[in-house]
């Protein structure tokens, strides 16, 4: 087997990490990994590891596996998955699965592609990141035990009392877009997790980021927008528009931003830039 490290997060999967290692062990003679519990120790270990290691595989959710790819951006070494995240976007949309030895039958073959990533200023982003609405909402659900229902009962309780953010972009080419909005999405793939395609025609090997504008809308329409949604259908109409673009910069009154389902603070002005083919990914 080619020379693999695996990046533990323990606080994905409801913290119950330790049948993952049990077959890890079992399964890999002399496994190496690491149970992390900072993204400092992450960056580290990936440090400590680089010349001898080809692959790294981040075990957890969209954030774990971002905190692990940023420190293999444009170096040559490749990005394994085993998704253990409430959402698991970024796996689901690059084919991996709970199946570890589905996983390490792709290691042995060392097969790999080249893929799009971006930076939210200087944080790097490989799935999906976003302000207003949803940045609010990774925000409190942060506060809760995770899990599919409870981001939809905080989504839920979030819409009624959420104001609009105000965004203004820089280029000309883009101001007839400034406005207000419930949220502004940048998207890489085409989906948050759990199957909810924001831009279902995203793709991470264009060169291009999707934004996605979505104005807020009435209750009536909250029904249509997941329909469309959870059936790969959301599309442009009244309340969303999508720009693609390789680069761009706007203003936003708002500070709340999530970069692949994890709260952060960013603030204004905001520059969005597709990295092409910066990420080597196993198929």
């Amino acid at each position: 087997m080619k020379n693999v490290a695996f990046i533990i997060n323990p606080y994905s999967a409801k913290k119950n990490y330790q049948p993952f290692v049990d077959l890890l062990k079992k399964e890999v003679e002399n496994a190496n990994f690491y149970i992390s519990e900072s993204l400092h120790g992450t960056e580290n270990f990936v440090r400590d590891h680089f010349e001898k290691t080809d692959i790294f595989v981040a075990v957890g959710g969209d954030g774990t596996i971002s905190s692990v790819a940023k420190s293999l951006i444009n170096t040559g070494k490749i990005l394994a998955i085993f998704p253990a995240g409430s959402g698991n976007g970024f796996s689901n949309e690059t084919n991996f699965t709970k199946n570890l030895d589905e996983l390490l039958a792709k290691i042995e073959a060392f097969k790999f592609r080249e893929i799009d990533t971006f930076k939210v200023n200087n944080q790097l982003s490989i799935n999906v990141s976003g302000t207003g609405f949803d940045g609010k909402v990774v925000k409190e659900f942060e506060k809760t035990s995770r899990g599919f229902t409870n981001y939809i009962k905080v989504s839920i309780k979030t819409f009624f009392n959420y104001k609009p953010i105000q965004v203004q972009f820089k280029s000309e080419e883009f101001k007839k877009h400034d406005g207000e909005y419930l949220m502004l999405n940048v998207a890489n793939t085409r989906q948050f997790g759990n199957n909810a395609y924001i831009a279902p025609h995203a793709s991470t090997v264009d060169g291009l980021a999707e934004i996605v504008l979505v104005k807020k809308f009435p209750m009536y329409y909250g029904a249509i927008f997941a329909a469309r949604m959870f059936s790969k259908n959301l599309k442009e109409d009244r309340y969303v528009s999508y720009l693609s673009v390789p680069e761009i910069e706007f203003s936003v009154n708002t500070k709340d931003w999530h970069l692949d389902g994890e709260y952060n603070e960013i603030s204004s002005p905001i520059h969005i830039k597709v990295l092409p083919k910066s990420l080597k990914i196993l198929v």
